[in-house]
This record gives C-alpha cells, structure tokens and sequence, in this order.
C-alpha cells in the first residue's frame, strides 16, 4: 500500500511538473501555443547596427511581433531583416520601419508605421519595405562630437 501512495506521489508530481513547463512554454512564446500567426515581411536596410534575431517589433510602443532571421543581400549590399509580424496587422504600401534603441545603450527593437488606408488610393502591403531608417551608430556619433566635426 505504501508503494502505490509513493508511485501516486511521483505521477502526481510529474505531471505538476509538466503542466508547469508548458504554462511557461505558452507564456513565453506570446499566448501562442501551437502554429505561428504571424505573417513574414522584409524590410531592407543600410545598416541594423546591433539588431538581432528575436528583437521586438513595435508599432506606437504596442509589441506586434519579433525579428526573424538577417541575411546579407550580396548584389545590393543591404540587410535584409524578415519581420514575424502578427497576421491580424495591416500594412499598406506606404508603411516605413526603423530600427530605434531603448534608453541610450540599450536594445535594438524596430518600431514600424504601418502605412495609410485610404480608399481607391492605397494598397495592402506586397513587397519588402524599402521606406526604413538604419540604426543610430552611437559610437561615431561620439567620435565626431569629441573631435569637433560636423554632423551631416
């Protein structure tokens, strides 16, 4: 009889266990738990200075989704960053990204403006968003302050 209590004991705890660590699976991963809603787009820039996989995505300061993977464009030379936005977000043809930075060293996160709907005029998003702002590099912003050239 004492053997069954143990056995019970240790099922019970296992599955406690378990239950915990998808609770904090689906907490993580944003409320999602199986399959991704989210829809993939590009956004091309000069420089991402600092920007990673997993960076948040932002429009008006909402988090809206996550940086995908980067790759080098070897014919233009340009960063191309897959944005994992949440599918329920409309971006038209006019939408602009930009790679900001929270507090003065902190993470890189892109803040996205997603474009205009107006009737009969603008478009659904169908292509990379070309319309970006590269990072702020912090660095040679203080060299030139130090050495007295002018910014341009």
């Amino acid at each position: 009889m004492n053997s069954k209590k143990i056995d019970f004991s240790v099922g019970l705890f296992v599955l406690v266990g378990l239950a915990a660590i998808v609770y904090m699976a689906v907490q993580i991963g944003g409320g999602r738990f199986l399959g991704n809603d989210s829809q993939k787009v590009t956004a091309v820039f000069t420089n991402i200075g600092g920007l990673s996989s997993g960076s948040n995505i932002t429009i008006a300061g909402v988090k809206i989704g996550t940086v995908g993977p980067i790759t080098l464009n070897p014919e233009t030379l340009k960063a191309e960053v897959a944005l994992l936005i949440d599918e329920d977000i409309e971006l038209w043809d006019d939408a602009t990204a930009a790679i900001k930075t929270n507090g003065l060293i902190g993470d890189k996160y892109i803040s996205v403006y997603p474009g205009t709907k107006i009737e009969g005029i603008s478009s659904p998003l169908s292509g990379p968003i070309v319309d970006t702002e590269p990072a702020i590099d912090i660095e040679s912003l203080i060299s030139k302050f130090a050495s007295g050239s002018v910014i341009e």
